[in-house]
């Protein structure tokens, strides 16, 4: 699942959004933020899209624009939309790891007092005192 950290994400973002269509990299920033916590700079998406047509998961191709110099669009190969298929199934994957691990959260989790859901066994670990134990006495030991 390395290749699912956060900074890997915007791989499958981008074959997604060219799977649903072409697009040319200014537009293809645009569409990107509602699904990619990025900074907003196009270079980046730039940046991925020449490394994903290198790997031969995306192709382009310059055409004219009516209002504008020629642009560069982009599109998804067949190798890409499998690489997608793959991702997108290693997303499920983490996706039920998450949800477990925040049901759990919220099993333990009180509101208002985050120290009050530590166990009796991690409370005695991070200095606390086990059930049924003394209290200790605030004079420092050895004395």
């Amino acid at each position: 699942m390395v290749d699912l950290e956060p900074r890997n994400f915007l791989r499958p973002c981008l074959l997604l959004l060219l799977k649903e269509r072409a697009d040319h990299g200014y537009e293809l920033a645009a569409r990107l933020r509602p699904m990619h916590d990025g900074d907003g700079d196009s270079t980046g998406v730039y940046r991925a899209l020449r490394g994903l047509e290198r790997q031969g998961l995306v192709r382009s191709e310059w055409r004219m624009s009516e209002v504008g110099p020629p642009c560069r669009t982009y599109h998804v190969t067949p190798e890409g939309l499998r690489s997608l298929d793959a991702q997108a199934h290693d997303l499920m994957a983490l996706h039920e790891v998450l949800h477990l691990f925040m049901a759990r959260y919220e099993r333990m989790a009180v509101p208002g007092s985050v120290s009050s859901a530590v166990p009796q066994d991690d409370a005695v670990a991070a200095g606390g005192a086990r059930a049924g134990s003394r209290p200790r006495s605030g004079r420092p030991s050895g004395r």
